[in-house]
């Protein structure tokens, strides 16, 4: 009786198994068959919160892959609509970023700016516009401001959050040792407010970056840069004020704006249209538009944080970067006798130095090989510290004009706790065999030789770091120090110190590839993209047997936080959840740009 009774739920077991798979792979084949696209449509873009260069590799990311929209995603549509006679326009509505960064932006902005080039026009609707909304929007040939609505431009601000007061309270110490006098990742637990070069660094960026939004304004609206900061500092403007100072075209409610298209032209693009979103858009190949096809490049994504090992997810800090995945993918491409070049695409604040360093002896075996393939980095958001160390890997580096770049130096260390301990009545005893057996001691701070230990190997690993970008930019290790130190430049800044070659997105750094692979400029590539795409049985595998914990703390984390507030977790934490006590970090300070 028994036995049938376990025969009997192993059987309906079995059968929940089959329909959900078989469910899985209907809603897939469902969603994954390509879009009847109208023969006159408006492409409709919605964009807002953060911007991923990579999707989520888990199920749902998979099935509904076009529903999480990638930087890549965003600009191959744009690509594709300005070749598909089937789109007569575009319309972009943005519902506010939260991305403490401008890469991401300036890359997207760029794709409009591109795609109007093919004469067809670009809208865009503000229901709110924030800084970074207003900025991509300038780019459009219309702009549209809900009437209750604000343009909340007001300048640059970088906030910088110090818990050396709050690890006294706790008996907690932050003995943390750095390289370069611009190595401000320390700061955060050993200061109490900004040092000096702190402070020279920080202001130095927010003026680069306000300099870039105002001339990227006053293009977009034909203005004088002088007209554009005399607006800002009068912001943040209401809506009539927005209107009557030249920002916005239109102030009307999204149900208007056709009809205000319509009745201001009547050969207007969006008349006798239908909508297509960019979701549905996304799912319509490149290669039925005659895009992404001929000689192939792979294109290897390095978003995150750098770790030893394989890649994966961190609930708090989001994606980390294994260097053994890198290293296989490097490998992968390298073998694959098709690929006529390899690029980069580098969004990383740094992580690991041993992991950066790896990946960057492995960059250098691939350039050796005797196929001899061009390497070209592009960066996104950020590309420091042990993000810029990879990119010394390639023969060129592309970043965007606002890409935190540079950020050459090192820091390592510990938190000591031992005083947490002590406030609490607790003590721990500790017994060991060896001159510097206690070195990484939690208990206490490390003492005058194992103090000069540490700086001994930053400052070893600091001149190493120096003389690899040196023979990587061409220059000498004594005019790569000038501008290293640890500090932070914009990619503007970094063109100017020679850290960088050319300014563009992703595009640039493929026609840069394809100049040094001998492909014609006017001819289209068909990009390999590492980490490849898994199938879904590899999915659904890795999904049933990875503990739910992980995916349990994520979704707790986005429904209870916001994502300034999960960044200040970030910080709070700071480098060690991820690391090793003592170990070497080729990491990015942690600001919030806001």
């Amino acid at each position: 009786m028994a036995r049938r009774g376990v025969a009997l739920i192993l059987t309906l077991f079995a059968s929940v198994l089959l329909m959900a798979a078989s469910a899985f792979v209907t809603f897939y084949f469902l969603v994954g068959r390509e879009p009847a696209i109208p023969r006159s449509a408006t492409l409709a873009i919605r964009l807002g919160s953060d911007l991923a260069e990579v999707p989520p590799d888990d199920v749902f990311g998979y099935i509904g892959g076009a529903r999480t929209p990638t930087v890549r995603g965003i600009v191959d549509n744009l690509r594709k609509a300005s070749v598909d006679d089937r789109i007569r326009a575009v319309m972009v509505k943005t519902d506010g970023f939260t991305t403490p960064y401008w890469g991401k932006i300036q890359e997207v902005r760029n794709a409009i700016l591109d795609f109007k080039e093919s004469g067809k026009p670009v809208y865009v609707y503000l229901e709110f516009a924030g800084d970074r909304d207003y900025y991509l929007a300038s780019a459009a040939d219309q702009v549209f401001l809900m009437p209750s609505s604000s343009v909340d431009l007001t300048g640059i601000a970088t906030y910088a959050l110090f818990l050396r007061g709050t690890l006294d309270k706790i008996g907690a110490y932050a003995d943390l040792r750095h390289i370069g006098a611009y190595k401000t990742a320390v700061n955060q637990f050993t200061e109490t407010g900004f040092t000096e070069a702190h402070r020279e660094m920080s202001e130095s960026l927010n003026r680069d970056l306000f300099d870039e939004i105002v001339r990227g304004i006053a293009v977009g609206r034909n203005k004088s840069e002088d007209e554009v900061r005399a607006i800002i500092d009068g912001g943040p403007l209401l809506a009539a004020d927005a209107f009557e100072a030249g920002l916005v075209d239109h102030l009307a409610y999204q149900d208007q704006v056709e009809e205000i298209l319509r009745n201001g032209n009547e050969e207007s693009e969006l008349a006798d249209t239908s909508e297509v979103s960019g979701e549905d858009y996304e799912r319509v190949s490149l290669a039925s538009l005659g895009l992404n096809r001929g000689p192939r490049i792979a294109l290897l994504y390095v978003a995150g944080t750098i770790v030893n090992g394989r890649s994966g997810y961190d609930p708090v800090s989001g994606s980390v970067v294994g260097s053994d995945t890198l290293i296989e993918y490097i490998g992968r491409a390298t073998r694959d006798d098709s690929i006529r070049a390899v690029v980069l695409r580098i969004d990383s604040p740094g992580g690991s130095a041993t992991a950066s360093d790896a990946v960057w002896h492995e960059l250098q075996a691939a350039k050796e090989d005797e196929h001899e393939r061009p390497i070209v980095a592009s960066m996104s958001d950020l590309a420091a510290s042990g993000g810029y160390y990879i990119a010394m890997g390639a023969d060129a580096i592309v970043a965007q004009p606002s890409t935190l770049t540079g950020s050459i130096g090192i820091f390592g260390g510990k938190l000591v706790t031992g005083g947490v301990y002590e406030k609490l009545g607790a003590n721990i005893g500790t017994t060991s065999v060896g001159a510097y057996a206690e070195m990484n001691s939690p208990v206490r701070p490390y003492n005058e030789a194992e103090g000069q230990k540490l700086e001994e190997y930053l400052q070893a690993f600091y001149d190493n770091f120096i003389e690899k970008a040196a023979a990587s930019r061409q220059t000498t290790p004594g005019q790569i120090d000038r501008v290293a130190q640890g500090r932070v430049w914009t990619g503007r800044q970094a063109l100017e110190n020679g850290l960088v070659d050319q300014l563009g997105g992703l595009d640039a750094a493929i026609a840069l590839a394809k100049e040094r692979a001998g492909i014609s400029p006017e001819r289209e590539v068909q990009l390999v993209v590492y980490p490849p795409r898994r199938n879904l049985y590899e999915v659904l595998s890795d999904q049933l047997a990875r503990s739910g914990a992980e995916t349990a703390i994520s979704r707790w984390l986005a429904a209870n936080f916001s994502a300034p507030e999960i960044e200040g977790m970030r910080a709070l934490r700071g480098p060690f959840g991820l690391f090793r006590r003592g170990e070497a970090l080729a990491l990015m300070p942690f600001t919030f740009v806001r």
